[in-house]
């Protein structure tokens, strides 16, 4: 199953207030940046047909893939000068980089990219700065048991931040956690069919757009997971992945982890 990642914007929180013009997917993890853990994962599970949707700072994910160095992340023999990989990364996948504007709204970067899914009646997709842990093929199984159009992983809150119930006169009836309240936040990986692009017009939102459009009808499922998943919209928390990563505490690589194969997918 093809996975079309969104990878083209700003990323202006993630800059810190420099001038650098690195896109948010290429923030290092550890020796990768995150566009590189996103598809590990899910390379791992079989699915290693991949649609970046360019857009901001394109020229450094391309020279990232056009300059891969697999020696990073594999073990490999020095012989007679030459280095001979024990295991490769990306071998095996196929990257399709296609220039979706520095503007566009995420739906209207995958209508830009439409053509490239040869029909595909499902598709994978992703805004390539997420990490998690989730079971990605009860995820997309669960979803083809259903008539959906489109299925949106959901988690729980992440903000630490608490709401407060006003009573009469300003006095406050109670004070609940936020990641304690019955909510659920949009999580970023996506199993989608064709008919989303129904409800996407021009420069329009997957989510605001597409996924409101398929629930209003009835036709948007949500895949619940309560496990690792950590968003990198900011310096701070792209910084805590990173020392997780150093510390071995890397949950979201599904693929280091004893015990568990890749399940094939087409």
């Amino acid at each position: 199953m093809k996975v079309v990642l969104f990878c083209g914007g700003y990323g202006l929180r993630m800059r810190n207030g420099t001038s650098d013009d690195t896109p948010k997917p290429m923030a290092m993890v550890g020796p990768r940046p995150l566009i590189w853990h996103v598809m590990r994962y899910y390379a791992h599970y079989g699915h290693k047909e991949f649609i970046l949707c360019l857009g901001y700072g394109a020229h450094h994910i391309k020279d990232f893939f056009l300059n891969y160095e697999e020696t990073t992340s594999n073990d490999f023999v020095l012989r007679n000068g030459r280095a001979e990989l024990l295991s490769t990364d990306i071998a095996d996948w196929t990257i399709t980089f296609a220039q979706t504007g520095t503007e566009s709204p995420i739906g209207e970067r995958l209508r830009r990219v439409r053509h490239h899914l040869d029909g595909d009646e499902m598709f994978l997709a992703n805004y390539a700065d997420v990490l998690t842990d989730a079971p990605l093929p009860e995820m997309i199984d669960r979803f083809t048991r259903t008539d959906a159009g489109a299925s949106m992983m959901v988690v729980p809150p992440q903000s630490s931040f608490h709401c407060v119930d006003l009573g009469e006169n300003g006095m406050v009836g109670g004070i609940t956690a936020v990641s304690e309240m019955p909510l659920w936040e949009n999580g970023g990986y996506f199993v989608l069919r064709q008919e989303v692009f129904d409800h996407i017009p021009e420069d329009g939102d997957l989510v605001a757009d597409g996924c409101a459009g398929l629930a209003k009808g009835g036709r948007l499922l949500a895949y619940q997971h309560r496990g690792f998943w950590k968003p990198t919209d900011t310096v701070k928390e792209r910084a805590a992945l990173d020392a997780a990563y150093a510390h071995g505490n890397r949950p979201w690589a599904v693929w280091e982890q004893d015990g568990r194969t890749a399940v094939g997918a087409s």
